[in-house]
C-alpha cells in the first residue's frame, strides 16, 4: 500500500485560441481562488495526508488570461510549503481551458506570500520556468470543471517514476486532485491508490 502523497496538477499546453480574459475564464479563476484543506479526509483516512492549499489571483491588469500563484503544504508545516507554483489559465472556448503551471526560480523568499500583497509584488514573470508537457485541459459542464494530463506527456524524476497522471475535478466549495507517478512498464511508482486528495474550500 503506498502512502498518499499530494503533487497538485501542473498545468501547459500551447497557447490556446483565445488568451484575452473573458466572462467564462473569469468565472473558472474566481472558482479556483481560495483557501483549501483535505483535513475532513485525512481524518477519515489516515492514508492521506493533512494538506492546505492556497491559491490567490495576481497581476490582475494582464490581459493574456488569468494568472494565480500557489502553495501547497501539510498542515502542520505551512510556513514551508513542499510546492509552490503560478498557474497561468487560458480560454479555448466557453467550456474548455487550460491551466499552465510554472514553477519559480528561487521561490523560497515568497513563501506565506498568499497571504501578504507586499511579497507577491515581488513575484517577477522572468523568475517563472514552464513544467513542459504537464498541462491539464479542463471541460466545464455546468459548474463543475474536470480535466486531465494527456497521456504520458508529464514527465517525472521522482523515485521509479518516468510520468505523471493528473486528474482535477473542481466546483465551488471543493476540488478533487487525483496525482500519480508511473514507471516505464506503467505500474504506479507513487500517488495515492484510493483516490483523489478532496480538498475542501474554506474561503477568505
Amino acid at each position: 500500500m503506498f502512502r498518499a502523497t499530494l503533487l497538485l496538477a501542473i498545468f501547459v499546453l500551447p497557447a490556446p485560441l483565445h488568451a484575452q480574459r473573458t466572462r467564462a475564464l473569469e468565472q473558472l479563476a474566481s472558482t479556483m481562488a481560495g483557501s483549501y484543506t483535505s483535513a475532513e479526509q485525512a481524518k477519515s483516512d489516515t492514508s492521506y495526508f493533512e494538506i492546505e492549499l492556497e491559491m490567490v489571483r495576481i497581476w490582475p491588469k494582464r490581459r493574456d488570461g488569468a494568472w494565480l500563484y500557489v502553495e501547497q503544504a501539510t498542515a502542520d508545516s505551512k510556513a514551508k510549503p513542499y510546492r509552490q507554483r503560478v498557474y497561468h489559465v487560458q480560454e479555448v472556448n466557453d467550456s474548455t481551458f487550460t491551466s499552465n503551471i510554472l514553477t519559480i526560480k528561487s521561490g523560497e523568499s515568497l513563501y506565506g506570500a498568499f497571504a501578504d500583497p507586499a511579497k507577491l509584488e515581488r513575484l517577477n514573470p522572468d523568475s517563472l520556468e514552464r513544467l513542459e508537457g504537464c498541462a491539464i485541459t479542463l471541460h466545464r459542464r455546468g459548474n463543475t470543471y474536470t480535466g486531465s494530463t494527456h497521456d504520458r506527456d508529464c514527465p517525472s524524476k521522482r523515485g521509479k517514476a518516468v510520468y505523471t497522471t493528473s486528474e482535477v475535478v473542481l466546483s465551488s466549495d471543493r476540488m478533487v486532485s487525483w496525482d500519480r507517478g508511473w514507471d516505464a512498464e506503467g505500474q504506479q511508482a507513487w500517488g495515492a491508490e484510493k483516490g483523489g486528495y478532496i480538498f475542501i474550500k474554506r474561503g477568505r
